[in-house]
Parts: C-alpha cells; sequence; structure tokens
C-alpha cells in the first residue's frame, strides 16, 4: 500500500468476530466516507472468521441489513478493506479464498496504516 506524504485518514480495525461488533466498523467507515473523510478498515486475527464465504450472510441484527450487506457497501463506497496475510496464515487457511473484494495484505500494511491514521479504532 502507497500512501501519500499529506493523506488523511481514519483507519478502523476489526479483530473480533463477535456479530454484535461487526457493524461498528462499517458503519463508521460508511459515515466517515460520507463527511468526505478517507477511511479504510483493516482485518485482522479472529476478526477474519467473517470473511469466510456464508458467514456474513448469517449475521443481521436489529433493523441493520445483514453484515454481508454493510461489507458489500463499504467495498462499493470505494472503502478499502485489507486483510492482514499472517492472521490468515495463523487461522490455517492458506488455501481459503475469503470473500471477493477485500485485499490481502503483509502484517506491515498495519503498522505502516497505524503510524500514517489521523485517527484508528479497534473494534
Amino acid at each position: 500500500m502507497i500512501l501519500l506524504k499529506d493523506e488523511k485518514f481514519i483507519l478502523y480495525v476489526q479483530t473480533s468476530d463477535n456479530p454484535e461488533r461487526q457493524y461498528s466498523p462499517l458503519v463508521l467507515a460508511q459515515t466517515a466516507k460520507a463527511m468526505g473523510l478517507n477511511p479504510k478498515v483493516y482485518f485482522l486475527g479472529q476478526g477474519l472468521r467473517i470473511l469466510l464465504p456464508g458467514a456474513a450472510e448469517k449475521i443481521k441484527l436489529g433493523t441493520f441489513p445483514s453484515v454481508a450487506e454493510m461489507i458489500q457497501k463499504t467495498l462499493q463506497m470505494g472503502i478499502e478493506i485489507d486483510v492482514c496475510e499472517a492472521s490468515k496464515q495463523m487461522l490455517g487457511w492458506d488455501k481459503i479464498t475469503l470473500i471477493p473484494g477485500v485485499k490481502i495484505v503483509g502484517a506491515a500494511t498495519l503498522n505502516d496504516l497505524a503510524l500514517s491514521a489521523n485517527a484508528t479504532l479497534w473494534f
């Protein structure tokens, strides 16, 4: 990932596969984009479980759309969703394909993003 020196963005990091925690980074990233900000979403650790094909479709809370619909809307809005390659390996998923549209990146990417972000929120 190449970052421009003066690029300002908010980083939302998802570490959990808990259904109740899936909406916050997606809602906040979509809201930031609507505000003219540059959000980025990064999944690592157990958070990757939501990105398995079919997993996000099973999560729908309250009157919100399913998490799968929220992920698709996030991607359609041009918000990049990065996925930690080391976490994928940790889970033993070297040969498992995640949902379309997410970008597998190295672990160093999170460090670079956190150092460059104007704000970082973890879920």
